[in-house]
């Protein structure tokens, strides 16, 4: 069996999206000690912007007659849509940036795409489990003054589990910037227990990945 993970963080060291994807990984990785992990860091090592552009306008191009960059765009499409067909379940860690979608996190989603596999209509991915972990500097929850802020989770869940048809699951981790910007210190009591209630719903996705995958 193997995972496929994705992380989209700009940062290594200190990235909450990391930490709560490791702790996903984690549960699938006691299940099944010897499964392969395969992972993409689209956030340190981009996808690059123009790819998906490239991708485009192939289309309908004979591959001989396709310039460099188209070529390489597609090859580059193709080999995404690989590392998902391949692995047996899919963990994607993304973060909230101005409260929106990851750049980097859209260009791989569009190249994704753009591949003729996953044209309109396509049923590749279909069941596929999945876990979505985002995190979010502030608290957008239901009931909060910011709940309509977060811009992006209800997009990426369209993308994976409406367009691509995964069995997905979210996990999503609030007030992350707590303890670091002080105008949220008042929050700490809050942002800890969150915190808890996330990572508990972190291993009960884990465990639920491996469970799925495993036979009846």
């Amino acid at each position: 069996m193997s995972l496929f993970r994705l992380d989209a963080s700009i940062r290594i060291d200190g990235s909450a999206s990391r930490a709560i994807a490791d702790i996903v990984e984690a549960e699938w990785r006691a299940g099944d000690p010897g499964a392969d992990v395969v992972r993409r860091h689209i956030g340190t090592e981009p996808i690059p912007a123009t790819a998906w552009a490239d991708a485009v306008s192939a289309a309908g191009i004979p591959e001989s007659q396709r310039t460099p960059d188209q070529s390489a765009a597609t090859a580059l499409a193709a080999a995404l849509v690989d590392e998902l067909v391949d692995a047996d379940a899919l963990l994607l860690a993304v973060p909230l940036y101005n409260f929106g979608v990851s750049q980097h996190f859209k260009t791989w989603a569009d190249l994704v795409i753009a591949e003729p596999r996953m044209s309109p209509g396509s049923t590749l991915l279909a069941g596929k489990p999945a876990v979505l972990a985002t995190v979010h500097g502030g608290n957008y929850s239901a009931g909060t003054p910011r709940e309509d802020w977060d811009h992006a989770t209800g997009w990426m869940r369209r993308i994976l589990g409406d367009v691509w048809g995964l069995d997905l699951k979210v996990v999503t981790r609030e007030f992350t910037l707590v303890g670091v910007n002080p105008a949220l210190d008042r929050f700490s009591d809050l942002a800890h227990e969150l915190r808890v209630q996330a990572e508990e719903t972190a291993r009960e996705h884990g465990r639920a990945l491996i469970a799925q995958r495993q036979p009846a």
